[in-house]
């Protein structure tokens, strides 16, 4: 008996699950949205997304300050990361915390596309008061979610459907959401420094797709992604050279996302190459201006390819991502790269290139213009 009410309880959740959607509904849906053109969003006085949501450190008149100079120079979306470890805190809070986040993007006419999962940096998140940064070096708070322990616990899982339903649920029609993008980079290991698990990459690979199952579950009227961020224009465009985890990451989105800190040759292959999946493109990690990716360069291909552009990086702050990531082995401390790396502001909202500022404003049609 217990056996057909498990049973059936899985069938109830895929029956009710919207499938994943066609070609037709995503481009539609594309049709429907502005040129979307933004940067990576946390505010300069949170070094991680736990000191950016906690009630504690959550700065509404912080935020409501750097979206307004976002909105000031064209910019329509911010990609902003949750974590798991708030749900299981406190999920009323952090769904009114959230929900006033959203009242103030929308003042600024931005729609944010909201990250629930992360590979990246620190694998053993904790809540509470955050460490402060560790001078001259690049993002040196950022914090993984789920942290190991709990990725390689395989009873934490109804706890991470939980987060994800619950989350996806309580804002599935809410029309202040651009979309979900459910995992950021999913196959980063990071390096031994992280503590990262040896099965990372099989464990996530497992899990993706039931994430994808959970969202869907909630019936969002916003799209689903996850994006692809390693491999070469070649490998893209033929399937027979994915790996597992893009399978996974191709196969599940609604729309197709993916990252590109290079050249623009590179990012106009790339981009040439997801385009024949006939499904709307959005790169939600660009521009690291030493290493070849800017403004001036990139920026103008999307708005050719009507691709939408995040970049890394709003205002610099406790993340120190204006530095590059040669700083994890060679830290700033007493001097200044020559160029920033990330980041479109000063800590008082002067843009680091006015140029840049203006660029913005002129492929976007948008913002006010600089006195």
């Amino acid at each position: 008996m217990r056996k057909l009410l498990l049973l059936f309880l899985l069938l109830s959740t895929i029956a009710f699950a919207r499938p994943r959607w066609t070609d037709q509904q995503a481009n539609a849906w594309y049709q429907q949205q502005p040129w979307l053109v933004g940067s990576n969003f946390i505010p300069k006085d949170a070094i991680n997304e736990l000191e950016m949501w906690q009630a504690e450190t959550f700065n509404p008149k912080e935020i409501d300050t750097e979206l307004g100079w976002a909105e000031g120079i064209g910019m329509n979306t911010m990609r902003v990361f949750l974590h798991d470890l708030l749900w299981q805190q406190d999920a009323e809070g952090f769904k009114k915390r959230l929900d006033q986040f959203l009242a103030i993007c929308a003042r600024h006419h931005i729609r944010p596309l909201l990250v629930l999962f992360d590979s990246c940096w620190d694998a053993h998140p904790k809540l509470g008061p955050q460490r402060p940064p560790i001078p001259g070096i690049h993002n040196s708070g950022w914090v993984q979610s789920p942290g190991t322990d709990a990725l390689e616990d395989a009873s934490q899982q109804p706890r991470f459907k939980a987060y994800v339903t619950g989350v996806v649920s309580a804002f599935a029609n809410d029309q202040r959401i651009l979309g979900w993008d459910l995992w950021n980079e999913p196959d980063n290991v990071n390096g031994n420094p992280q503590s990262d698990p040896a099965q990372k990459k099989d464990i996530i690979t497992a899990l993706l797709p039931q994430v994808f199952e959970w969202a869907r579950s909630a019936n969002p009227s916003q799209p689903l992604t996850s994006g692809v961020w390693t491999g070469e224009a070649s490998a893209w465009v033929d399937s027979s050279k994915w790996t597992p985890m893009q399978r996974v990451q191709f196969g599940e989105s609604d729309i197709i996302t993916f990252h590109n800190y290079d050249w623009p040759e590179s990012f106009e292959s790339h981009v040439l190459a997801l385009q024949k999946m006939n499904r709307p493109v959005i790169c939600t990690e660009y521009m690291a201006r030493s290493a070849g990716s800017t403004f001036d360069t990139v920026l103008p291909l999307a708005k050719k390819y009507n691709v939408g552009a995040i970049n890394w990086g709003l205002v610099v702050g406790k993340t120190q991502t204006n530095l590059p990531w040669e700083s994890w082995d060679h830290p700033y401390i007493k001097t200044q790269p020559s160029v920033w790396f990330h980041e479109v502001f000063y800590p008082d909202g002067k843009p680091y290139r006015e140029h840049e500022a203006e660029l913005i404003r002129q492929l976007t049609g948008r913002g006010t213009p600089a006195k």
